[in-house]
């Protein structure tokens, strides 16, 4: 899958904060606007497991009972 490029206006104070959080957890800042972007969608849809390669449900399945 293609990845998408885009133009993110942000404040200093802003970016400067996002990018201490990814030094923290060893991301590039990049990967962690991305990490909490997916987090976020993840959350907005229902899905368990999160944001980073973890098992999410798969639409039309259902989990175990």
């Amino acid at each position: 899958m293609e990845r998408k490029s885009l133009l993110l206006r942000i404040r200093p104070e802003l970016w400067e904060e996002l990018c201490r959080w990814a030094a923290e957890e060893f991301r590039s800042a990049n990967g962690q606007i991305e990490f909490l972007l997916q987090r976020a969608v993840d959350e907005r849809l229902g899905r368990r497991g999160g944001a980073g390669g973890e098992e999410r449900p798969v639409k039309g399945r259902r989990g175990p009972r």
